[in-house]
């Protein structure tokens, strides 16, 4: 299972207020790639896919893939600010190892 944070849950919503469109979700999937061997990767998308976990609180929904959703489980999404920047943050008890930016991360 993934948590979503209220400050994630705000971001998506502030998302779909810029967008114009409450039917966007936040699609968050692992891809090959990245310093560490796996990437997360984020995309809006307003369709679920067949077999999809979703995660929806406050008409914000997170959409993830069976197959992501293994290498996900125990995932907190979190959205964060500060002075100079500002961004999703994955905090994944699975994780061995994250490159330095926090989007690529290995299992052993």
């Amino acid at each position: 299972m993934i948590t979503v944070t209220d400050a994630a849950i705000a971001a998506i919503v502030d998302i779909q207020k810029k967008q114009d469109n409450v039917n966007i979700g936040l699609r968050l999937s692992v891809v090959g790639g990245g310093c560490a061997g796996f990437s997360y990767k984020l995309d809006l998308k307003e369709e679920k896919k067949e077999g999809d976990w979703i995660y929806e609180k406050n008409g914000a929904f997170v959409f993830v893939d069976p197959k992501s959703l293994k290498l996900l489980d125990g995932l907190e999404l979190d959205y964060f600010t500060t002075m100079s920047q500002r961004g999703f943050r994955f905090n994944n008890p699975n994780a061995k190892a994250t490159c330095g930016c926090g989007t690529s991360f290995s299992l052993t």
